[in-house]
Parts: C-alpha cells; sequence; structure tokens
C-alpha cells in the first residue's frame, strides 16, 4: 500500500467515526410526542414526562433545528401561516430539571396516529387544539 492510500484510508475512517459520533451525542436521548409550534419562535415537545420548551419568542431557543419535515397531512396547522402541531421524535440533550430541551441533535416526523395511539399522551391533542380533536 503506498503513503497515499493509507492516508486516504486514515482519512476516511476518521471522517466515519467523526460522523457516528455526533450522532451518538453524549447525554442525548430520544424523545417522541406532539411537537407544537403555535407561533413564530415558540415551540415545545410534549411526551410521557410533560411539556419540553424547545423556544420562547424573544427569549429561550434550543440548539439545532426544528421542525422536522413533515409529509403531507401529517401536519395540522392551527394558526396564521404554517404554525401548528405534529407528532415527532426527537434526539435531544435535556435540562431536565429545567424541562428544556439544550440542543436538538437530529427529528424525524412521524404519523399523527403513533401519537393519538400512545396511552402516555392521551388529552394532549385535545389541549393544542383546545377542543376535542
Amino acid at each position: 500500500m503506498s503513503l497515499r492510500t493509507n492516508i486516504a484510508a486514515i482519512a476516511a475512517l476518521l471522517l466515519a467515526f467523526g460522523t457516528a459520533n455526533a450522532a451518538q451525542r453524549p447525554g442525548a436521548e430520544l424523545r417522541c410526542g406532539w411537537f407544537d409550534n403555535p407561533t413564530p419562535g415558540n415551540a415545545s415537545l410534549y411526551d410521557r414526562d410533560g411539556e419540553w420548551t424547545i423556544a420562547i419568542q424573544g427569549g429561550y431557543q434550543a440548539k439545532g433545528d426544528w421542525p422536522p419535515e413533515y409529509p403531507p397531512g401529517q401536519w395540522r396547522a392551527t394558526n396564521a401561516g404554517r404554525h401548528g402541531y405534529g407528532c415527532a421524535c426527537f434526539k435531544v440533550r435535556v435540562d431536565a430539571e429545567e424541562k428544556n430541551i439544550l440542543e436538538i441533535v437530529s427529528s424525524k416526523a412521524r404519523p399523527l396516529s403513533a401519537c393519538r395511539k400512545d396511552p402516555a399522551l392521551k388529552g394532549v391533542e385535545r389541549s393544542l387544539l383546545g377542543s376535542e380533536p
């Protein structure tokens, strides 16, 4: 093997390790539930443990991108523009004492039916709508 081949192989391994390591960030946990984005700059995730703050307009903002990309029919608009709610899973780092999401590592939309069938989320959608769904 040439020196160039060895260097390329080592670089590829380091890149792969770095990418895998980012996805496995220490302290990151998977949380699934209702993602609520009712107005610009305001967002929360409601899961089995209650409400987790993602953002407050003009104030707290978690690191990372939100919302996840929702396929047609899986996002419920409840306010002007594209504001509303959907079902999602987030890989996050949290401050459990303050119930804040510190960083969103990744997120993925889920079918609305997944949250509707979850007994731990019973009644949450109703509260997001302000009435029965």
